[in-house]
């Protein structure tokens, strides 16, 4: 699979590119907020209040749908008076309890791990909130234990549906006074979103679109991807998981101050170094820094160093920041630029970013 950016540019080889319409659901992401919001009101989610504040909230989901679990826990912040734990697995850790909330989130519904988490939660005692596909076997768990759940209008793949998902947890949260969160702040968010998706739409030329532009610069790299605080990680780490899944491409991801401690390292590795002289040129790293404005001081310093050092070695280097006062909305900008940007990157190599045929093969293959 060769690199051209030229493709970018072509406004028919992104739309024959693209027959599953991932830039099309990237678009949908302000439509998917103002759903999300829409319908977790609909559904009660504010009677999650009246069981009291929990112990600690443990989500469970896989994939697009964990992420929406670590969205949440980096929105609230560090100073929420209530544990979160994002769990991708089977198993609920054996603290978890009656006094505690698991909130089960599946795009489907049909999510094994999820399922079994979410059945060992009622076996326990715990409180239960489900977020899911209606109709679903994840419903069906929730509906028999009297649980609160939350239907949502999913298509297409899980990692294309982030806000429906999210938007209901962060409710949740809002409703338990765990972060400040109404209508009107949902609406900024997809107003963001919005902006975004105008800036990013495929007829504006890559030179001017900031979508297209993090792809180009992506391109024949291996990204090592920063978040500079929870948010920015949470943001990263999405970052990186749709460029495996769109662009079928890998990426490093990591967190200051602890990437500081081991990834930094590679500044003066093999894939750091360039070949002058080399017929075609190697694919080298590249540090993608995502900045947010709730960063530690001393985060701040050892960002400025390392990218310092990176410049040194002649290590390339994209910077991102989120924008906006809200958590939610720095993180919205984030994510939707990058969600942009892996679109674009599989369609300049030529790659379906719908299809994830190594994942379906597994999953196929372990249920034999």
């Amino acid at each position: 699979m060769i690199w051209e950016p030229e493709r970018l540019d072509d406004q028919q080889h992104l739309t024959d590119g693209d027959p599953g319409g991932m830039l099309l659901a990237v678009a949908a992401s302000a439509a998917q907020v103002r759903t999300g919001y829409r319908t977790a009101i609909e559904a009660g989610i504010d009677r999650l209040a009246a069981q009291g504040r929990p112990r600690a909230i443990v989500v469970a989901g896989m994939g697009g749908s964990a992420i929406a679990g670590d969205l949440m826990a980096a929105v609230c912040g560090r100073g929420a008076p209530t544990p979160f734990v994002t769990l991708r697995s089977y198993q609920l850790p054996g603290w978890v309890g009656a006094t505690d909330l698991v909130v089960a989130v599946s795009s489907s519904g049909r999510t094994e791990e999820t399922l079994s988490v979410a059945a060992e939660a009622v076996r326990r005692g715990c409180s239960l909130l489900a977020v899911g596909g209606a109709g679903s076997p994840l419903e069906a768990v929730a509906t028999q234990s009297s649980a609160l759940f939350v239907p949502v209008p999913t298509s297409g793949q899980p990692r294309a549906n982030l806000w429906l998902l999210t938007v209901p947890l962060i409710v949740a949260a809002a409703s338990l006074g765990l972060v400040q969160a109404d209508a009107a702040l949902f609406e900024d968010v997809a107003t963001a979103l919005e902006n975004i998706a105008h800036q990013c739409r495929p007829s504006s030329e890559s030179f001017v679109n900031p979508g297209k532009t993090l792809a180009m610069e992506l391109a024949e790299s291996l990204p090592m991807i920063w978040g500079t605080s929870p948010l920015a990680a949470a943001a990263g780490y999405r970052l990186a998981c749709q460029l495996g899944e769109n662009a079928k491409y890998p990426a490093v991801f990591g967190e200051l101050p602890e990437a500081g401690h081991n990834q930094l390292v590679a500044f003066d590795g093999p894939l750091a170094q360039r070949d002058l002289f080399a017929d075609t040129p190697s694919r080298t790293l590249r540090l993608v820094m995502l900045r947010d404005a709730d960063e530690h001081p001393q985060v701040t310093r050892q960002r400025e160093v390392s990218l310092r050092l990176a410049r040194d070695r002649d290590v390339p280097v994209t910077e991102l920041a989120g924008e906006g006062a809200h958590p939610l909305q720095r993180v919205a900008t984030l994510i939707g630029l990058g969600d942009y940007a892996s679109t674009y990157l599989a369609l300049g190599y030529g790659i379906d970013p719908t299809p994830v045929a190594a994942i379906t093969e597994l999953k196929a293959r372990i249920s034999q």
